[in-house]
């Protein structure tokens, strides 16, 4: 996700090491797939059912993804319910500059209201996680809103943790 004007409070966070990715596999009758042309718009719609639909749009779409388009579909993963529907999606991206170093990036998490909640985030972030792993990538880093508790716990139990703002320094996770 882009903490760029949906959010408020936008927070960094960072793991340091992809190693030991948690393992969580998806419930019975979900599955995934990778980016195919025309997806554009089943990102939209996902994304316009989780953040401010005015803020989303085709024109965001090719802002965050027109320059590398055939990347997309080695990167971007859909999540399907059992009649092979689009209802979340995410992104194993890449930042080759993030901190003068390159990082992968976690962009764009989401997963339909009528889906949340059954426990397909975690699948979804092992997959994208071993996605930046599989693609050469030792660290990652991803963009969210400090108000977005679920996800910042979620993105907690996969080892991220906060990046005090323009300090380059990590917080210290001892909550």
């Amino acid at each position: 996700m882009s903490a760029s004007s949906l959010d408020e409070q936008p927070l960094v966070m960072v793991r340091e090491s992809l190693v030991d990715i948690p393992d969580y596999a998806l419930p019975p009758g979900y599955s995934v797939r990778w980016y195919q042309p025309g997806d554009e718009h089943k990102w939209v719609a996902i994304q316009s059912l989780c953040y401010p639909p005015e803020a989303i749009s085709l024109a965001l779409f090719r802002k965050e993804f027109a320059d590398n388009r055939e990347a997309l579909q080695s990167r971007q993963c859909y999540l399907l319910d059992g009649s092979r529907q689009p209802i979340g999606t995410a992104t194993a991206w890449f930042d080759d500059i993030y901190q003068t170093h390159s990082y992968g990036r976690i962009h764009w998490v989401a997963i339909v209201p009528g889906h949340q909640g059954l426990g397909l985030s975690k699948p979804l972030m092992t997959i994208v996680c071993d996605r930046l792993k599989a693609l050469g990538h030792t660290k990652a880093y991803l963009t969210t809103s400090a108000t977005r508790l679920i996800a910042v716990r979620l993105y907690r139990k996969f080892g991220f943790v906060e990046k005090l703002a323009d300090t380059g320094v990590l917080a210290d996770d001892n909550r």
